[in-house]
């Protein structure tokens, strides 16, 4: 099959590369989003997917919109039987799905109609899922609301990040998407319709939205800063200052500590919540670099009485 791949981050990287590595499948160009600005330096620095694509000497599409029309010409110039995606990160026009014979087929993060939208992994972690997976579907105008060609799951494991389980289902999911295309070109895989039951959504989240309340008991504390593990990161104030937390263990041996309270053991930082108070295991205190919360709070000198917010 003749495919145009469209994908931005490290995420999407094991896809291509299946789809490299495969026998079947012809990757005649990549479609990512254009080299941003990053590092010390704001230097333009190339997707992971458009790098990747450079060192397999790919041709590399980098519209500022997919409707623009300079980009639906070439696409239809490549003449794609299928445009394979994964979080490409830009909204795709009518006039763009139109082009390939098959469609685009995106490989979304989640059990579909479950978290349709930007951060389904960190919504499944924050709501306590204990089984989540992932999708390829027929990508449609409508979010996330094609039909599905295929599913597989993982179990989100009780120490999960959202970095972790990602990282798993981008690997699992590469595979998906290449078995995927195989069935569509074999003509022995049809979508199936989205159910209406079980739909729910997961947008972008925020860096304000990642800011920690210890006033919520510590099952949420603890699946709340999983969730935005490494991105966007959580963070709670302390003595005005933004303090930048990893994730936390449930001290259930431990009491005695209001909402944010903060109390230095001698092997352990604890917090208080509305109910068990959770163990801090790394901070990084503004301007400073990631270090262990024992070290932070030997520094930092706490008073009794001081408080995360």
């Amino acid at each position: 099959m003749r495919v145009v791949f469209a994908g931005t981050p490290d995420v999407a990287v094991p896809s291509l590369r299946a789809l490299l590595d495969s026998d079947r499948h012809d990757v005649v160009a990549v479609v990512t989003r254009p080299d941003a600005r990053a590092g010390r330096g704001r230097k333009l620095v190339r997707s992971p997917v458009g790098t990747l694509a450079d060192e397999h000497g790919i041709e590399v599409l980098t519209p500022a919109k997919a409707g623009d029309p300079d980009f639906l010409a070439r696409l239809r110039e490549l003449a794609p039987d299928a445009c394979p995606t994964v979080a490409y990160g830009a909204l795709l026009p009518e006039a763009a799905l139109e082009i390939p014979t098959y469609g685009w087929i995106n490989l979304h993060f989640s059990l579909l109609p479950a978290w349709r939208g930007a951060a389904p992994v960190q919504a499944a972690i924050k709501a306590g899922d204990e089984i989540t997976g992932a999708s390829t579907f027929q990508i449609v105008p409508e979010l996330d609301a094609g039909p599905v060609y295929g599913v597989v799951t993982e179990p989100v494991r009780p120490d999960d990040t959202a970095g972790a389980l990602l990282g798993r289902l981008a690997e699992s999911g590469a595979v998906l998407l290449r078995s995927t295309l195989d069935g569509v070109e074999d003509g022995a895989l049809r979508a199936v319709p989205q159910s209406d039951e079980g739909r729910s959504y997961a947008p972008k989240v925020t860096v304000e939205e990642a800011h920690v309340a210890f006033d919520t008991p510590a099952v949420a504390v603890d699946r709340h800063v999983r969730s935005v593990t490494p991105e966007p990161g959580a963070w709670a104030e302390f003595r005005g200052e933004r303090l930048k937390l990893g994730p936390v263990r449930i001290a259930g041996d431990a009491d005695g500590l209001a909402p944010g309270e903060v109390r230095a053991e001698r092997h352990r930082v604890l917090v208080g919540t509305a109910t068990d108070p959770v163990e801090l295991t790394e901070v990084q205190a503004q301007g400073k670099k990631r270090m262990a919360a024992e070290d932070w709070a030997r520094g930092t000198r706490i008073d009794e009485g001081e408080r995360l917010r």
